[in-house]
């Protein structure tokens, strides 16, 4: 952490403005002091360096690695403004007071006031982390989301590496494969968008303050399940997080992955992404078809002898898969057939024409129940519900299991100084020895410091 902090101290020689010196002198007074409430300043800095050509954001972060959903796993990174990109975020967000009427709960849950964030399309230099995500909403202190601002961050170049990935499974017709294929980057670019934008950001909690005054009406506000007024509320200090737990991150990713295959159905916010006719119905159905498959490949991140899902967006996704499969009227089946090389496989069938008509009134109903379970705290037994593998996708599984594919390795570029102080990017190939070749160039094995550090990590886990 000292070590860090003195990099972060350099690097504060080069902000530039003085909130981007505030910042990162409460990162400083954070990590060499333990105080969470100086990074909450530092934070409440950086959402208000608005439109900066530099971003970073440093941290104990997100809570999807630990068990009980409450301690943040650190990370940090560093990345440069798309700026062709982050023009169409920005119209999004201009737009946001006219598409969040859209979603299906009433004018009364949502914010008094939706408080316009800095959304922009990131290209990463650098990502420190267990893994690389491809869009991100922060800080995570739900008191400043709510009352003080956000961001939105899209990861351009994660999205366009991931989307070079020709490998399909699990697609039954060529037009499917091929569709899929072409438009799954442009797709999950909308959908990254509407998910960060509208839909951790959307709705209020109903909450009481340390002064006993309510951001609702309790007298007007009706709970559309029981239709009786709103009974329960977070107090001081409550969020999803404390209430829920072990499900709060993997709950509040469904609602967001639901608000944006909801959404994507608007021509109106295809055509900010800049796709029209032809092209925009494509998109759409592309959305909807990688949201069914990522619910089956989800699978993999399921474990039987537990019981346990070990991922939280992987868990969401099989709630939407579920969801849909469990509707009155089936939009898509899952076919057990026999691949090319004689090997058990699965085949997904999506009828489009049911999308509009039938796929997207079941995820709205659901989405008003996940949302108005999470206000009134009754979310458990409807979310674990559709999160419980059946005996018949256990089965699935096996075949998931079998045609599971390799993970995919990003290799991260660095950057360094010149002799003559000039800065210079060093990349590296995209291939195994281009991974290590990057972590040698990031961590060398002459830096006696890492490596005590590690000893002693070794040394603490064996006394234990």
């Amino acid at each position: 952490m000292k070590r860090m902090s003195d990099e972060l101290e350099a690097a504060a020689h080069h902000v530039a403005n003085r909130k981007q010196k505030d910042m990162i002198d409460r990162y400083v007074s954070s990590f060499s002091r333990g105080s969470v409430p100086d990074h909450e300043d530092a934070s409440r800095y950086w959402i208000k360096d608005k439109g900066p050509v530099v971003e970073t954001y440093i941290g104990f972060i997100e809570s999807y690695r630990d068990p009980f959903g409450l301690r943040g796993e650190y990370e940090g990174f560093v990345a440069v403004v798309n700026k062709s990109m982050s023009s169409k975020f920005s119209q999004l967000v201009d737009s946001a007071q006219e598409f969040l009427p859209l979603l299906p709960w009433g004018v009364e849950f949502e914010k008094d006031k939706f408080l316009r964030p800095d959304f922009t399309s990131l290209d990463v230099v650098s990502f420190a982390s267990s893994g690389i995500p491809a869009g991100i909403n922060i800080p995570n202190y739900d008191e400043i989301r709510q009352n003080e601002g956000f961001k939105n961050v899209s990861l351009g170049n994660v999205l366009s590496a991931a989307s070079q990935d020709k490998r399909v499974t699990f697609l039954t017709t060529t037009e499917d494969q091929g569709d899929f294929t072409d438009l799954r980057g442009k797709a999950f670019e909308v959908q990254v968008g509407l998910h960060e934008l509208l839909g951790h950001r959307s709705g209020k909690l109903f909450s009481k303050d340390k002064n006993g005054v309510f951001n609702f009406e309790q007298d007007k506000v009706i709970n559309p399940l029981t239709g009786d007024k709103i009974s329960s509320w977070y107090n001081p200090g409550e969020t999803w997080d404390t209430q829920f737990s072990t499900i709060a991150s993997t709950y509040e990713e469904c609602r967001a992955e639901c608000v944006g295959i909801y959404l994507s159905t608007d021509r109106n916010i295809l055509r900010i992404f800049g796709y029209e006719g032809a092209e925009a119905e494509d998109i759409m159905y592309v959305n909807w078809l990688s949201m069914l498959r990522a619910g089956l490949i989800a699978l993999e991140f399921y474990t039987p002898e537990t019981k346990k899902w070990r991922q939280a967006h992987m868990q969401a996704r099989y709630v939407i898969l579920r969801v849909l499969m469990d509707s009155d009227t089936p939009v898509f089946n899952i076919e057990s057939v026999t691949g090319s090389d004689g090997k058990p496989d699965l085949l997904i069938r999506f009828d489009r024409n049911k999308l509009e008509t039938i796929a997207k009134p079941v995820i709205g109903e659901f989405l008003n129940k996940l949302y108005t379970s999470l206000q009134q705290m009754l979310a458990q037994d409807s979310y674990n519900k559709y999160s419980t593998v059946t005996d018949d996708h256990l089965m699935l599984r096996d075949t998931v299991m079998a045609r599971k594919m390799p993970r995919r390795l990003f290799v991260q570029p660095h950057t360094s100084t010149d002799t003559d102080g000039s800065v210079v990017l060093n990349e590296f190939d995209s291939s195994f020895e281009g991974i290590i070749s990057s972590f040698l160039a990031r961590y060398p094995n002459n830096d006696t410091e890492l490596e005590s550090l590690w000893r002693n990590d070794q040394h603490y886990w064996k006394q234990k």
